[in-house]
């Protein structure tokens, strides 16, 4: 199944239409679909495909020369090209008066085994870009790899390169294209709880209900997205009972640098680079209240859904769980599944606004959406706002969402009113999410407002 990503593709598309030498970087977390978007490319292109193993120069030199073969069709299955530079530069040449695509993938596999392969590259793209016709595509799973390797000032091919494109897990509204069959409330569960990476949403069975599928998924010691986290920390980082030690402080409520960094029994500075790199990975999100730069208000939440999940309900639950017990350990996590659901409806309502400003449907062209929380010295206490953006000083909205069973009151928009009065800005609009919808009450002052936008989650997904 191929859903979504078309402004990657209509990025690809452009650069191929070009006809003169591209060189494109291509990364992203493993699973996130890179493979599926080059697939989806070169289908009916004339392309050269080929993917890196974790193995031997001969053994990688071996696949190369037979998928370069195959393209040309020559008939000699036993022929292998005597380096990479030759078979290389027999592509580079056969891009000279026609376009060609070259997509290695698993790059990162590739370079490790032979040591040279970088700098032979820059030597061929130095030698024939002017006269190369040929859209080189090197793709990797290893973020870190591709960061320091690839796209840094001191790598080899630093300046070679004509785009590069990080990709991104999809966000709610292209996810639920993959979760077709569910109900609107089901996919926003889902995806509470897989993200937007392909590969998760590919674990559900659209015919089971929710909680068939966590059982499925998350408390089945046969799963892959049993094990999913650890795997991946362990592909991605040096040290990964570290990270699982950070990832764990956050997940279980710790999110000042001081509170992580005393759960996991390290400096703040040597917390500061596994977050960083955390970050980095996407698997956590550094915040400070909107509008704000001081950094030691900074917190730290998961961003990934799948991580975020796993973390707050598999560890507490895994002796259970390796014992067969999935009955036992979901009727743990169902009573806790609306207040989780709550940070990912924050989530899916940024992403929706950010749709419609580009539809050119709201009331402010904000430039950025953030959380934004502090001290109220009228009622002295902390407060928050769920959502808020602001055009300049003068325009910005404020935005409360409710993940609840319960239709949201009039109660709710006063409040959001009145922390807003914290702001000075002179034209404020007031969107209020809701799940479940709103009272007749919340409606009418609404409408004596004449500044709010009332958003039922059911139209959100219309």
């Amino acid at each position: 199944m191929f859903v979504g990503r078309e402004r990657e593709l209509e990025t690809l598309n452009k650069l191929f239409n070009s006809k003169r030498f591209e060189f494109v970087v291509m990364y992203g977390r493993r699973r996130i679909g890179k493979t599926a978007l080059i697939n989806k490319f070169i289908e009916s292109r004339p392309a050269v495909y080929f993917t890196g193993v974790e193995s031997s120069e001969k053994q990688n030199l071996e696949n190369f020369s037979r998928t370069i073969l195959e393209y040309a069709s020559f008939d000699a299955a036993d022929l292998t090209f005597s380096s990479f530079q030759e078979a290389l530069e027999h592509v580079f040449k056969m891009s000279e008066n026609k376009r060609l695509i070259l997509a290695i993938d698993e790059y990162p596999y590739a370079a490790a085994s032979s040591k040279s392969l970088a700098s032979t590259l820059q030597l061929l793209i130095d030698k024939y870009r002017e006269k190369s016709k040929l859209m080189l595509i090197l793709c990797g799973s290893s973020m870190s790899y591709m960061e320091k390797e690839v796209l840094s000032y001191k790598a080899p091919l630093y300046g070679r390169r004509t785009a590069q494109m990080k990709i991104l897990p999809f966000d709610f509204f292209s996810a639920r294209l993959m979760l077709n069959g569910k109900t609107t409330e089901e996919q926003a569960l889902l995806y509470g709880m897989l993200g937007g990476t392909p590969q998760y949403l590919l674990q559900t069975d659209t015919n089971l209900s929710v909680e068939e599928n966590i059982k499925n998924i998350f408390l089945n010691p046969s799963s892959f997205i049993f094990e999913e986290p650890q795997n991946l920390l362990k592909q991605e980082v040096r040290e990964p009972a570290v990270y699982n030690a950070v990832i764990s402080a956050v997940a279980s409520g710790a999110s000042k640098m001081s509170e992580i960094s005393t759960r996991v029994a390290e400096q703040s500075n040597v917390c500061a680079v596994y977050l960083k790199n955390l970050v980095d990975l996407g698997i956590i999100q550094k915040e400070i209240p909107y509008g704000e730069k001081i950094s030691r208000k900074a917190i730290y939440r998961l961003a990934d859904n799948m991580f975020r999940f796993w973390y707050r309900f598999i560890p507490d639950n895994s002796s259970v769980i390796l014992r067969g017990g999935a009955e036992l350990a979901y009727s743990r996590i169902a009573p806790q599944l609306s207040s989780y659901m709550g940070q990912v409806f924050e989530e899916i309502c940024r992403q929706y606004l950010w749709r419609k400003l580009l539809a050119g449907e709201t009331p402010i062209v904000f430039n950025s959406l953030g959380r934004w929380w502090g001290n109220d010295p009228v009622r002295h206490g902390q407060t928050e706002i769920d959502i808020m953006g602001e055009e300049n000083r003068d325009n910005a909205i404020f935005c409360e969402c409710k993940w609840e069973n319960e239709i949201t009151g009039a109660d709710i928009l006063q409040t959001l009113v009145k922390r807003s009065q914290l702001f000075a800005h002179k034209q404020k609009h007031y969107y209020l999410f809701s799940k479940s919808g709103f009272t007749s009450g919340c409606v009418k002052s609404a409408k004596e407002l004449g500044c709010v936008s009332l958003i039922k989650y059911s139209d959100m997904v219309k």
